[in-house]
């Protein structure tokens, strides 16, 4: 007789917590449409329209060949630091400029097309999965904090410890046996440094092969799906979270988390907080900053929110990457880690330098709520990345 397969730990937990979900759904439908509606509120004013522009330009970068262009002068610097491709440094710049699921989009196109091995994918989606700057500067520290100075520290800490991450994970997967990924040094050697990002370039247009129209109707559609993916695990958490929070079991779940943060003399309430951000960074975030605790408490636990980005995060990454065969375990355990060492930044960055307590904006907000913010965060720090890869591989020829 054939043995029969028995469910895995995880599966049987997220049948139990399906099931769980479900009872709560329609155990109060009022409170859960009202979630819903929120969520979709959130979604249709804040996330569709800052997402798809980075969707469609990201999709039609990678068909013209850009992407591997950039890729092969940002290798000297990619390779050496984080142990992945150069076009992972598209991938970190634009999930810097857009936010969460960026990177998980791009690091899954580059999977697909073959651009990088499933440990350098796993590696990319370990440190590229970041915040961007306008819900740091601006929605955490203007919007819910009402502090401008404290910006700048969240924000350094997040992306410092981002970066810590990638680093730690260079040395993730070393003991599989995997084929390596294309790598640019051996064919720098013979076609020259610029000469083969030129080369990059004309192989992966003529790879893809798609005539722009094409490529175009491609990019919208593939975007528009992906986001609508997006917009379903957005609303199904707010309402979740509404649920949780009118049911009283947010506050039951509290309770021994609220007691561990005592012991070390921290405030028990932003145990509530914390909780929600387990499950969703923006709501959890919003009710961390309405306690009255220390600032420094309050900036530690938000910064371990959003480098932890909450399960609404984790689901739309496991969507998107589920044509590939990246697996999810590797991102999990990086994003306990970004939390750990985000909410450690935080911590010394404010004992290093105190900020100046303000609510005064003035030019910063006008800065960060611009509407080329976004687009002058990208350029830069796609530009930043080129130049340091070309400083690395003028270095090494040295």
């Amino acid at each position: 007789m054939a043995k029969k397969k028995q469910l895995g730990w995880s599966d049987r937990l997220g049948a139990f917590f399906t099931v769980a979900a479900c009872v709560l759904l329609l155990w109060d439908p009022k409170e859960a449409i009202q979630g819903g509606l929120q969520g979709l509120q959130i979604f249709g004013e804040i996330v569709l329209p800052s997402l798809l522009p980075f969707f469609v330009a990201s999709e039609i970068l990678i068909g013209l060949g850009i992407v591997h262009f950039l890729g092969a002068l940002v290798e000297p610097l990619m390779r050496p630091v984080f142990d992945v491709p150069g076009v992972g440094s598209f991938v970190w710049s634009m999930g810097l400029a857009a936010g969460y699921p960026m990177d998980a989009v791009i690091t899954a196109k580059l999977r697909n097309s073959g651009d990088c091995t499933r440990v350098e994918g796993e590696r990319l989606l370990a440190f590229t999965n970041t915040a961007d700057p306008l819900f740091l500067l601006g929605a955490v520290a203007v919007g819910m904090l009402g502090l401008p100075a404290v910006g700048g520290h969240l924000a350094a800490a997040h992306y410092i410890s981002a970066i810590s991450v990638g680093i730690i994970f260079r040395f993730y997967g070393r003991h599989e046996s995997e084929s390596p990924a294309k790598t640019v040094r051996q064919h720098e050697k013979k076609e020259g440094y610029l000469q083969h990002a030129w080369e990059e370039l004309y192989r992966a247009r003529e790879q893809d092969g798609r005539p722009l129209g094409k490529l175009l109707a491609d990019a919208m559609a593939d975007s528009t799906e992906t986001l609508t993916r997006v917009g379903g695990f957005i609303m199904f958490f707010a309402a979740l979270i509404r649920l949780l929070d009118s049911s009283g079991v947010l506050q039951w779940l509290c309770l021994p988390l609220g007691w561990f943060l005592s012991l070390f003399g921290w405030e028990k309430d932003l145990s509530m907080g914390l909780v929600a951000g387990l499950l969703e960074l923006d709501v959890g975030s919003a009710m961390v900053a309405s306690v009255p605790a220390p600032l420094v408490q309050r900036l530690a636990v938000m910064g371990a929110i959003v480098g932890w980005s909450g399960l609404s995060v984790h689901g739309q990454v496991a969507s998107i990457i589920s044509s590939t065969d990246l697996r999810m375990s590797a991102y999990i355990k990086a994003r306990l880690l970004h939390a750990l060492l985000a909410a450690f930044f935080t911590a010394v960055l404010m004992w290093l330098r105190p900020p100046v307590v303000t609510t005064a904006a003035g030019v910063f907000t006008a800065v960060v709520f611009s509407p080329l913010f976004r687009l002058i965060t990208a350029c830069s720090a796609v530009v930043l990345t080129v130049m340091c890869g070309m400083a690395c591989h003028w270095l090494c020829r040295r």
